[in-house]
């Protein structure tokens, strides 16, 4: 009978990881499909843009993979767990992919647990663009942005003290750079 039993606690654990993959998919398609990253979208809560930073979207299908350019400009999301920089552990700095400005620094990362980067704080208050985003009916969130228009993920009020914020990013939106040994 315990045999029985374990079969189906793993089973029934295999089904809601599908489950969780398939939902998470599912959401990403449907980000990519229904809305644009781009500055004019929505109502901005706090940053500005830099205008001397600002592409066209030939431009930007040029200078991005296909994978980066349906996250920072088609607001798409990564699988959870997926990203690589989910695991980084060094000291350094996250620089958004679009600028190649610095948003986070490792101090300000920590495990959500979510599959994805989280920070509490951006490296300085005007690092990032924040607007509402309510591409999914009832629904609202607020959307991280860096300062030319991309699409870095979304800000929760479920993170640690001191800000109780979570920056939750998407792994390819950013790239680190470690600090230099002295």
């Amino acid at each position: 009978m315990k045999k029985i039993l374990s079969s189906h606690k793993n089973f029934l654990l295999l089904f809601v990881v599908i489950l969780f993959i398939f939902a998470a998919v599912t959401v990403s398609l449907f980000m990519s499909s229904s809305s644009q990253s781009t500055p004019a979208e929505g109502k901005i809560i706090s940053g500005s843009f830099d205008k001397s930073k600002l592409k066209s979207d030939a431009e930007w299908k040029k200078l991005l993979t296909p994978a980066q350019y349906n996250i920072l400009r088609q607001a798409g999301t990564e699988i959870p767990f997926s990203g690589k920089l989910e695991y980084e552990t060094r000291k350094g700095t996250y620089y958004s992919v679009g600028c190649n400005e610095p948003i986070f620094r490792s101090e300000q990362k920590y495990d959500s647990g979510t599959g994805w980067p989280s920070f509490w704080a951006p490296i300085s208050p005007d690092a990032l663009v924040l607007r509402e985003d309510d591409s999914i009916p009832a629904e609202p969130r607020i959307e991280v942005l860096d300062k030319c228009g991309s699409h870095l993920g979304h800000i929760f009020d479920d993170g640690p003290a001191p800000t109780y914020k979570r920056y939750c990013m998407n792994s390819i939106a950013m790239y680190f750079v470690p600090d230099k040994k002295q």
